[in-house]
């Protein structure tokens, strides 16, 4: 089984900005998400973290060795990391929807993100048949893993939501991968 998690808050989260590759911790709320995700998932046989603090942090949670792979790092938005999601212009929204190869100054195509996740994945199959596998990531890397897991495009992600510390289910059958669970979220626990 191949358990897809987004790591918990952070300010900027919690703010309505948009993070990207901006390396900010889990704040307190994020912390507790953290906690509470991995009691949630429970033992893994791997775990594998995206190289950012927020994501990090939250493996930090299974009290567990973990390797660190960059291609689970969240889409970089370049200029627009740190903006509040409600003065992103939507032109540029628009522009990133209709064009999977345009990349935002500084930042990163959508057709890039789908490349690096989907060669990730391909190599988890074998990985994740026989074996629970948990890669804590951010949302757009999950659902460009979940569009893969479902022979799905990338547009997908416009139409679709992951909370902080959610968890999504991918399990490898012998007909490919089978998307059990999105979105299962959970509450933090009291510190």
């Amino acid at each position: 089984m191949l358990i897809l998690v987004r790591h918990g808050r952070t300010v900027l989260n919690a703010e309505g900005r948009l993070q990207g590759r901006l390396d900010i911790p889990l704040d307190d709320v994020g912390k507790l998400e953290a906690v509470a995700v991995a009691a949630r998932v429970g033992p893994v046989d791997e775990l594998i973290s995206s190289p950012l603090a927020r994501a990090r942090q939250t493996a930090d949670a299974w009290g567990l060795p973990y390797e660190v792979d960059d291609r689970w790092v969240e889409l970089s938005y370049g200029e627009f990391e740190g903006v509040p999601h409600a003065d992103f212009p939507s032109a540029v929204w628009s522009r990133w929807w209709r064009d999977g190869d345009w990349v935002p100054e500084g930042g990163e195509s959508l057709n890039g993100l789908v490349t690096r996740v989907r060669e990730a994945c391909e190599e988890m199959i074998e990985r994740a048949r026989d074996h629970r596998v948990a890669v804590v990531s951010h949302v757009s890397p999950i659902k460009a893993a979940v569009a893969w897991s479902i022979g799905a495009d990338i547009d997908i992600a416009w139409r679709s939501h992951l909370s902080h510390a959610s968890i999504c289910r991918i399990d490898m059958r012998e007909i490919g991968p089978v998307l059990c669970t999105f979105n299962e979220t959970v509450e933090p626990m009291a510190g």
